[in-house]
């Protein structure tokens, strides 16, 4: 099958009919109202697993200091 003149190709063509559905647009407008939180809750979790990540270093130091005297 050939793609219309419009396209470079025929996945390109593929593509733009994809781009029309409906689910399509329902994810494109779920994904852009969603993005903010989702990039909090990225930040906050890379937040909290970088204080407990110090909190097990230092322990770790400490008992390592301890353990060897």
């Amino acid at each position: 099958m050939k793609h219309s003149p419009e396209f470079r190709s025929r996945r390109e063509e593929e593509r733009a009919a994809l781009k029309k559905t409906t689910g399509y647009k329902v994810w494109s407008v779920m994904f852009t109202l969603m993005y903010p939180f989702i990039a909090l809750f990225t930040f906050l979790f890379s937040a909290l697993v970088m204080i407990f990540s110090g909190l097990s270093r230092g322990l770790a130091y400490l008992f390592s200091k301890s353990a060897s005297k």
